[in-house]
């Protein structure tokens, strides 16, 4: 059952808490001497971390799909956030994404700070309880902050301030503030239970999750953008903490590639963290409203070009014909894809605008991987899905990505053997539906073969979780592969991108902060 979220700024303390409804109250608004006394209005305060995830900075609205608009592999017309100002590489330091981003991930830890430095003030919570619910609040801070610094590098740091008007801080080192979020991580791995224990804790961090988020950490910090000596030592931390989460964090991989972002499927086995999502306004994304109808996540023929054959092998080498007829290809294709003669909504899809649901064809795809739409007829209330009502919760990270991130990482240090790829890639692709040795075998212990084979199983395997933009990012190759003229279905071009190497690795402070804090200059390179 879902936990839901309200986000309420009320003058009354009053509030119903109720096993699936928390309510939260803005505890910046309250007397600070006497908001943390009440279990309520405490774990309201602690609602109040988690409801950022849904602001539309973050994982809120459509922006977790739309940065796949930013990669090769899909396209935003409407320019939505400015993602595709991004994508162009016509972006300025004041458009939306970058302010927005950086407003909600300060205005998450704010709150944190607030629970992490008050809580203690309780008078109905045990101490057991307030250390967990700060073990919660510790965790999300650290989400925040790894966020930030994976997109502005060196940003403001610090455990205390709770107003985003207090910002006013120079930049810290990101290496600082990574060696803090590791410890914080190694605390409360300690602290927080092992599993979820009830449904209330659905969507609340695990020991499994603190680990898994410091191997993303890890993982950034041994990549190329940020690690440009490629130290060894580096990598061999991710492998450490990737093995410990494989080991003993309680994962498994879901057996069906499809319906593991279904309703019926959240909170699987796969799943590591998530946002928690409702079919009400504002309590949900707009993935279905953004996919069925405006398709501002529109896939590009080069995503579908870059998916290989069911033999495991790219289109140019495989026995298996390439063609637009869409046969023998990795099978998460079809469960990812909505293609030109495919069933979506109950409805044969064409490229001329005349179906009756699905009209605002841009490149004559779409995704179906977390929308609640597929090859049914769908019903009148789904058909009208509506903004922020798509109630399907999005994975911040899920388990395929500690075994690729580990898989990665192992490769680097020349050690992705046999034994390794069976515990990694081979389960993945089988998973997703392959079943020729081709695809499933050992390709033996070539470091760029490897490499190529890591690299094609991060885009396809997460291809409209918006992933990819970040993946390029790190391993620093986006000039490479972002300058290109993007196409529709049929080989149409739409428009050529561009990628400065010398600027948009890093995003830039948004001008709107510099305004307010000076002292956040210098800005990053070429900004």
């Amino acid at each position: 059952m879902k936990r839901y979220i309200y986000i309420l700024f009320a003058v009354s303390l009053s509030i119903l808490l109720l096993s699936c409804n928390l309510e939260e109250i803005s505890p910046d608004k309250y007397d600070q001497d006497t908001f943390w006394y009440s279990a309520k209005t405490a774990e309201a305060g602690l609602t109040g971390c988690y409801s950022v995830l849904l602001n539309a900075g973050l994982y809120g609205g459509a922006t977790a799909i739309w940065e796949e608009t930013a990669s090769p592999n899909a396209y935003n017309y409407h320019n939505s956030n400015g993602w595709n100002s991004i994508a162009l590489g016509t972006q300025t330091a004041d458009i939306s994404i970058f302010s927005a981003r950086w407003k909600a991930a300060y205005t998450g830890i704010g709150r944190c700070n607030l629970l992490i430095n008050n809580i203690g003030q309780s008078k109905e919570l045990s101490s057991a309880q307030i250390e967990q619910m700060k073990a919660q609040a510790r965790f999300l801070r650290a989400l925040y902050y790894h966020i930030l610094t994976i997109y502005y590098d060196k940003v403001p740091f610090s455990t205390s301030i709770a107003s985003l008007s207090d910002w006013n801080l120079p930049r810290t080192d990101r290496e600082i503030i990574v060696d803090f979020l590791i410890q914080e991580l190694n605390e409360i791995s300690k602290i927080l239970p092992k599993t979820q224990n009830s449904p209330n804790d659905k969507g609340r961090p695990t020991a499994g999750a603190a680990q898994s988020l410091k191997t993303k950490i890890l993982l950034y910090e041994a990549s190329p953008l940020f690690n440009q000596s490629n130290d060894k030592a580096k990598w061999q931390a991710v492998v450490d903490v990737a093995e410990e989460v494989i080991k003993t964090g309680g994962y498994d991989l879901f057996p069906n590639y499809r319906s593991l972002f279904s309703l019926q499927n959240e909170n699987s086995v796969e799943c590591v963290f998530d946002v928690q999502c409702i079919n009400m306004p504002n309590y949900g994304t707009s993935f279905d409203i953004i996919l069925r109808q405006y398709n501002t996540c529109a896939p590009l023929q080069g995503l579908v070009d870059a998916y290989w054959m069911r033999d495991g092998k790219p289109r140019s080498e495989s026995a298996f014909i390439s063609s637009m007829d869409y046969k023998d290809m990795d099978p998460r294709f079809y469960h990812t894809i909505v293609y030109p003669g495919s069933t979506f909504m109950g409805q044969v899809v064409k490229t001329d605008g005349t179906n009756s649901l699905f009209t605002n064809v841009q490149t004559g795809y779409t995704f179906k991987k977390y929308s609640i739409y597929d090859s049914h007829t769908p019903t009148t209330e789904e058909a009208q899905m509506g903004e922020n009502r798509s109630p399907i919760n999005y994975m911040i990270i899920r388990y395929a990505d500690i075994l690729l991130m580990y898989a990665e990482a192992k490769n680097e240090l020349g050690e992705l053997n046999q034994e390794v790829w069976n515990k990694t890639i081979r389960p993945i692709r089988a998973r997703g539906g392959f079943t020729m040795g081709s695809a499933l075998d050992y390709p033996g212990n070539d470091y760029q073969e490897l490499l190529k084979q890591i690299r094609y199983e991060r885009r396809i395997e997460f291809a409209g979780e918006g992933y990819y933009y970040n993946d390029l990012r790190r391993w620093k190759i986006a000039e490479n592969e972002l300058p290109e003229t993007i196409r529709k279905f049929d080989g149409t071009p739409i428009i050529t991108r561009t990628f400065n190497r010398n600027r948009d690795y890093l995003w830039p402070v948004p001008s709107s902060q510099i305004e307010l804090a000076p002292t956040l200059l210098p800005n990053n390179p070429g900004w």
